[in-house]
C-alpha cells in the first residue's frame, strides 16, 4: 500500500520527509546512547550528596530522566512507524503532508496536516490527522465543506480553500 492510498485509520504509519526523518534518527540515537550516559552521571553525582528526601538535583535529574525516556519511546515508535517520502503533490484533495487553506469557524486559517515533527522549523501550525479538524477534512476536496464536533461539544463548520504541496516552509 502507497502513502496516498492509506487512510488514516488503516495503520499507524506517520508520514515524514526525508530531512524530519534524518533529524529524528539523530535525535532518537543521541538520547538512548550518550543522553542515558550523561542522565546517569547526573543522577549518580546528585545521589552521592546525600540524602534524597531532599535532594532537589536528584529528582530534577530523575524528572529528567523520565522526560527523556519517554521522548525515546515517542521517537522510537514515530521512527519504526515512518512512511519516509516527498510531500504529497497536491491534487486538490485533503491528505496527510498537505498545506490546507480553510475556513474554520469562520476565520481562515493555514495549516499541514501531518505530524507536528515534519515543520519543527517551519512557522506553520501543524494539525494531526486524528485531530477532530484533521479527520473531518481528510480526503475532501478543494471547495468542500463539513463539520466536525470539538473537545469541548461545539460543532464547528469547515470549509477547504485550498491544498497545496508542502515545500517545507
Amino acid at each position: 500500500m502507497t502513502f496516498k492510498e492509506r487512510s488514516v485509520s488503516d495503520s499507524p504509519e506517520t508520514f515524514l520527509t526525508q530531512d524530519a526523518f534524518d533529524r529524528l534518527t539523530a535525535e532518537y540515537d543521541r538520547l538512548s546512547t550518550t543522553g542515558r550516559e550523561d542522565i546517569a552521571k547526573r543522577i549518580e553525582s546528585a545521589r552521592e550528596e546525600g540524602d534524597l528526601k531532599e535532594n532537589g538535583g536528584y529528582h530534577a535529574a530523575k524528572d529528567e530522566q523520565g522526560k527523556q525516556e519517554a521522548r525515546i519511546r515517542t521517537l522510537k515508535h514515530l521512527l519504526k512507524n515512518a512512511v519516509v517520502s516527498e510531500a504529497p503533490a497536491s491534487r486538490g484533495i485533503v491528505e496527510s503532508g498537505t498545506v490546507i487553506t480553510a475556513t474554520v469557524a469562520g476565520g481562515e486559517e493555514v495549516f499541514l496536516l501531518g505530524n507536528r515533527e515534519i515543520a519543527v522549523d517551519s512557522k506553520i501550525d501543524v494539525y494531526s490527522e486524528a485531530s477532530p479538524l484533521g479527520a473531518a477534512i481528510m480526503g475532501l476536496a478543494e471547495g468542500a465543506s463539513t463539520s466536525y464536533t470539538a473537545p469541548n461539544g461545539r460543532e464547528i463548520s469547515v470549509t477547504v480553500n485550498k491544498v497545496e504541496t508542502y515545500t517545507g516552509q
